[in-house]
């Protein structure tokens, strides 16, 4: 059973890797692409995903920068989380996982997951509110359809991180009786 568990941890990281790097890849695409749309805006339809809210920005920059921040941050967040991911199974210890440092680690990407649900949310009922107040958003809904997993995710890893903290108080007395 240990050498299955080892295997399967280990896949677990080098996935987690790949990935970090996809979704690193999207935002700096997606960091490319916000660029080009406002200094070369001709370009945008050859760009990532021809993500092009040129039409938007014309109509109104404080709206286009909203949409964008959004999506960027979504993207950056997403990001982050794996290498958080990253972090946690690079520092997890399978024959005594239960620590302060992998706590604080669960507790950290049950933030981020939350904090990207909310975003994702927020963003979606934003484009909402400028699809009926006439403005194109077509293309920005893919970045937040999974608003509510990401919320429900975060609910699940934060119990997760109550029942490390409850293992690491029983084994912090289990120690102490012995």
């Amino acid at each position: 059973m240990k050498n299955t568990d080892d295997f399967v941890f280990k896949a677990l990281h080098v996935i987690a890797w790949i990935i970090f790097v996809g979704l690193s890849i999207e935002a700096g695409a997606l960091l490319v692409t916000f660029a080009f749309s406002i200094f070369k805006p001709e370009t945008v339809p050859l760009l990532y995903q021809k993500l092009d809210l040129s039409p938007m920005y014309a109509r109104s920059q404080m709206a286009f920068y909203s949409i964008y921040s959004l999506i960027l941050s979504v993207a950056v967040l997403k990001a982050f989380l794996f290498y958080k991911l990253i972090e946690l199974t690079t520092k997890i210890d399978l024959k005594k996982p239960f620590k302060d440092l992998i706590s604080k680690q669960i507790y950290t990407v049950s933030y981020f997951t939350f904090t990207i649900g909310m975003l994702s949310y927020f963003g979606r009922e934003t484009a909402k509110q400028l699809t009926k107040r006439g403005f194109e958003t077509v293309g920005v809904h893919e970045f937040w359809v999974d608003s509510e997993a990401f919320i429900l995710m975060a609910a699940v890893i934060y119990v997760i991180g109550n029942i490390f903290k409850r293992g690491i108080e029983l084994q912090n007395e289990n120690e102490l009786t012995v």
